[in-house]
Order: structure tokens, then C-alpha cells, then sequence
């Protein structure tokens, strides 16, 4: 039991850090910006290239943790990820800035697809709902805390020390890791797809970079221009070369599973949505409303106690209703309530705020262990290594495209108001924007069996459960 337990708790030590690190980073970007004599907008860069670190190098975590073993290269991407901490803290530019984060993200990219792998291969898929909500729950101790503590230290002293809190848990981490993470790896061993690495990383570098910067002026329109078209070349390689590969880097194969299918495609929109309102919500009650960081931190610290007070129903709700009743519905509420953000003006009660972010949080939070745990519904073990990879790239491309959807959205607000500053009436747009980004997710949902991942759930299958739609 105490091996049942310490495992997944070791494996949220790096979703607590890489948490913790968002939250606190969305809560001191006007502090961050004015230090670095940068626009707070621009500082979707620093966030983007953490975000792209991750996309880049995630699709290596499979095969570098079935070849060297999941505990060193666990223990590996935690000393990468406090080396780029330690950058950021003392970086004094923008540029310096990017760099160090895009470090962090290298360390990121193996942290929590490992874990995750771990736990995949260590559990029966009957544990899975618990394991994933276990592990949860310590995870969201960060951005429980992010905020606020993110905003004290930002007001009553400086934002460089944020990053320094990462340290101490990253070390915790190496030393739970050593003593209790199983060393599992592959008896075969594949060749790297080294022609597949740098097509997808060009791919997804070239369309997220470009995206990233179209309409801020910081590139040349030729070098825009260069990286979308590049990038869209690439990924294009990359699909054709992956279809000839024996052993692709990401295996495109893993879509012919339709759960897997449904899920990724409907929760990337979902969290494309969702993933833009830790950038938001901190920029609109800091520039829109003018409260200091630390009164930021305190208002949308909210959202993740909405988000813990669920984690120890989903087990319930998920026996009684399904993954896809529940996906389906859940997923209305979540953007219906992501939608009510673009209602908040100045005047605005910060007890009605704060109930909007805590009930949001709590449905937000069902929908992400739902989609966590269905997606591996079908998937066999020998190949989960390579849905980890395929999964975790798309949640960080989706996070990284809603952080550039509502930025770019806010800058057209505000351009086309004539503000030559962010103001509060610049932000309805936005959220109105990502909440139907995240609502056509629903469509996806829609498609999966009625009895789609009821083994996971401890509910019996239909005449057409799980078993009789693992391709397709």
C-alpha cells in the first residue's frame, strides 16, 4: 500500500514544480516585464518558449526513457529543469529571459510524460481513475499556491525569488526518486528516429514561433512568413516520413485507436481554451482592474481550490455517468463558466470573481482527469510509451496555442479601441474567444461509445465496450 501511494506522490513532485512555475510566472508578468523594460504582452515569449521546449523535445521521452531507464532519466530532467529555475532568476532581459525558460522546458518535456509512463505501466487500469487522482491532488498544491505566494513575493520583495522556491522541491524529488522509482525500461531496444526528431522539432518549432509572433512586429513578415511556411513543410515530412518509419518518434498510428483518437483531438481544443486563462485572468485584474500582484494572487488561487474539492468525487461520477456523458456535459459547463470571465468589469464584486473561478475549477478538473485517464483506455502497454509522447505534445501545443489565441486577441482589442494602453473592456473578447474554442470540444466527446472506457470506470460495458473498439 505505502508503494501504491509514494510512487504517484513522487511523480506529482514534478507536476507541483511545473504548476507551481506557471502560476507564479502568470502572476508576476506585469513585474517581470517592467523590470525587463518589455511590454507584458511580449512576455507570451518567455511562456511560449518554455511551452516549445516542451513540444520539441517530449516527443524523445518515450524512447530515452525505454532506453535509459524511466528512474535517470526522471532524475535527469529535474536537475535541467532547477538548472533553467536558477537561469531565469537571474536573468536581467528578455532574451536571457527566453533562454532560461526554454532550459526549464527541457527538463519539463521528461518530467511529467515519465511519470506519467510510470504509472501507466505500474498500475491495472482499474487504478487508473485513483492513480490519476491521487497524483493529482498534491499537483495542485502549486497552483494553489502560485498565486498567492507568486504575488506576495512579487510585491514585497522581487520576482527573482520565485523561481528560486523550485530548488529545495526539485532536490526532494531526485531523493524520492533514487529510493522508490521502479528503473523500468524496454528489453528491446529501438534505433533513435533521428530524421523524425528534427522534422518534428522544426515542424512544431517553425508553427508555434510563427504563430507566436505574427502581428507583434518583434520579426520581420519575411522571417513570419519563413517560420509558418517551414514549419508547415516540416510537420508535412515528418507525417510522411512517420508512415514509413518502423518506429517513429511519434507513432501517428496510436490515432487509429479511436478513444485515443476522440481524446486528443477533442481535448486539445479543450485545453486550448482553458490553458489561456492562467494568462489572462492575472493580466485583466492587474492591467484591467489595477490590484497589485499579490491581490491578483488571492483572487485566482480560487480556481485550483475549486479544482482540488473534485478530485475525490471523479471516481463516483465516473461509475455512475461514464467518461462520455460526462466528458460531454462537463465540458458545456467548463466553457459556459470560462465565458462568464468576460462579464467581469472594475465594479465586479471579487466575491462573485472568486465563486465563478472556484465552480469553473471544479468542473475544469473533472474534465482533465476524465480525459487523462480515457485516452489510455485501449491502448496496450507495449505501446504506451508512444502515446505518452503523442499525448503530452498535443497538451502543450494546446496551452501554448491558447496562450497565443488570447494574447493576439487582446492586442486586436485593444488596437482597434485606440487604447494605446490595456484596459479592462480589452478583455471580453478574448475570453469570449477561448470559451468557444473550448465548447467545440464537445463535438469530439460526442463521438466516443457510450460505454467508451467503463473497465477504467468499474462500470460494465455494453454488448460494444471497450473491447470491441480498440481500432477503427
Amino acid at each position: 500500500m505505502f508503494q501504491n501511494r509514494i510512487v504517484p506522490l513522487i511523480v506529482a513532485v514534478s507536476l507541483f514544480m511545473e504548476n507551481m512555475d506557471s502560476t507564479v510566472i502568470a502572476t508576476a508578468l506585469p513585474a517581470i516585464a517592467n523590470d525587463l523594460n518589455t511590454n507584458p504582452l511580449a512576455l507570451k515569449l518567455a511562456i511560449t518558449s518554455y511551452l516549445l521546449a516542451l513540444a520539441i523535445f517530449i516527443p524523445a521521452s518515450g524512447w530515452t526513457a525505454d532506453r535509459f531507464g524511466s528512474r535517470n532519466v526522471f532524475r535527469i530532467a529535474l536537475a535541467i529543469f532547477m538548472a533553467g529555475s536558477i537561469g531565469c532568476a537571474f536573468s536581467n532581459s528578455l532574451g536571457s529571459f527566453v533562454v532560461a525558460r526554454f532550459l526549464q522546458g527541457m527538463g519539463g518535456a521528461m518530467m511529467s510524460p515519465v511519470g506519467r509512463l510510470v504509472l501507466l505501466r505500474s498500475f491495472d487500469k482499474r487504478e487508473l481513475v485513483s492513480v490519476m487522482t491521487w497524483v493529482t491532488m498534491p499537483a495542485l498544491i502549486g497552483p494553489v499556491l502560485g498565486p498567492p505566494v507568486g504575488g506576495f513575493i512579487t510585491t514585497y520583495f522581487t520576482w527573482h525569488w520565485i523561481f528560486i522556491i523550485n530548488l529545495p522541491i526539485g532536490l526532494l524529488g531526485i531523493l524520492l526518486a533514487t529510493k522508490y522509482i521502479p528503473d523500468i525500461r524496454e528489453e528491446e531496444n529501438t534505433p533513435f528516429d533521428y530524421l523524425g526528431f528534427v522534422l518534428s522539432g522544426l515542424g512544431i518549432g517553425g508553427l508555434a514561433f510563427g504563430a507566436t509572433t505574427v502581428g507583434f512586429g518583434y520579426l520581420p513578415i519575411s522571417v513570419v512568413a519563413a517560420l509558418l511556411i517551414g514549419g508547415a513543410i516540416c510537420t508535412t515530412a515528418y507525417i510522411i516520413h512517420a508512415r514509413n518509419h518502423p518506429a517513429p518518434l511519434l507513432d501517428l498510428r496510436m490515432f487509429l485507436v479511436p478513444t485515443f483518437r476522440q481524446t486528443m483531438i477533442g481535448g486539445f481544443l479543450f485545453r486550448t481554451g482553458m490553458g489561456a486563462l492562467p494568462f489572462l485572468m492575472p493580466l485583466l485584474l492587474q492591467l484591467g482592474f489595477h490590484m497589485t500582484p499579490f491581490q491578483s494572487g488571492l483572487i485566482t488561487f480560487s480556481t485550483a481550490l475549486g479544482a482540488m474539492s473534485m478530485k475525490a468525487v471523479v471516481p463516483h461520477i465516473l461509475k455512475r455517468y461514464g467518461f462520455r456523458s460526462t466528458l460531454l456535459w462537463n465540458g458545456i459547463l467548463s466553457a459556459l463558466l470560462l465565458g462568464a470571465c468576460a462579464a467581469f468589469v472594475p465594479g465586479t464584486p471579487v466575491v462573485v470573481i472568486m465563486a465563478v473561478l472556484v465552480i469553473g475549477g471544479f468542473f475544469r478538473s473533472l474534465q482533465f482527469t476524465c480525459i487523462n485517464t480515457i485516452a489510455y483506455a485501449d491502448v496496450e502497454n507495449r505501446t504506451m510509451s508512444r502515446a505518452t509522447s503523442i499525448a503530452s505534445v498535443a497538451q502543450q501545443l494546446s496551452v501554448s496555442t491558447g496562450v497565443a489565441v488570447a494574447a493576439f486577441a487582446v492586442e486586436i482589442a485593444t488596437t482597434l479601441s485606440g487604447h494605446t494602453t490595456i484596459m479592462a473592456p480589452d478583455f471580453p473578447p478574448a475570453f469570449l474567444l477561448i470559451a468557444a474554442v473550448s465548447m467545440s470540444s464537445v463535438l469530439f466527446f460526442a463521438r466516443l461509445a457510450p460505454e467508451a472506457g467503463a473497465e477504467l470506470a468499474n462500470r460494465t460495458p455494453g454488448p460494444t465496450g471497450p473491447a470491441d473498439q480498440r481500432m477503427g
